[in-house]
């Protein structure tokens, strides 16, 4: 399994029990998260803390990881971040491909969308994936 030193998380209320679900499985794999909250179900605006968390992706240049009720939203307010490349996916198979192809820094996922056992296994599947550089490398760049 490769080593993640550390994970950034935001969410908003929607997304908060899946985050707390999520944390404590990075923990459990002795990664370091960085919490940028919210830290309840009360109810907030998602931007605020979507931009905190990519701001610690892009200051400690580590992969992040951001939830909402669909994970649409928070993955459009990440991708405002410029140096942001965030993706929401649904399935494993979207976690991998977005590392492997799109050089993804941020997953997103939704908490009222997803099975928890399932958001597990796709944050493994993101963080244990590497980019694939390659013909993929000039599309990247275009993005910039």
């Amino acid at each position: 399994m490769k080593k993640i030193p550390r994970v950034a998380i935001g969410t908003d209320h929607a997304g908060y029990p899946l985050k707390e679900i999520i944390k404590k499985h990075l923990f459990d794999r002795g990664i370091d998260v960085i919490d940028e909250g919210t830290f309840s179900e009360e109810q907030v605006d998602y931007p605020p803390f979507i931009r905190k968390a990519c701001a610690v992706v892009l200051e400690q240049k580590c992969p992040g990881i951001v939830f909402g009720g669909s994970g649409i939203g928070e993955s459009i307010a990440a991708n405002k971040v410029r140096g942001i490349r965030a993706a929401r996916c649904c399935t494993v198979d979207d976690a991998i491909i977005t590392r492997q192809h799109n050089d993804a820094n941020v997953l997103s996922l939704g908490g009222r969308m997803l099975d928890p056992e399932l958001a597990k296994k796709m944050v493994d599947a993101f963080l244990e994936t590497e980019f694939e550089g390659g013909r993929h490398v000039k599309r990247i760049e275009d993005l910039e």
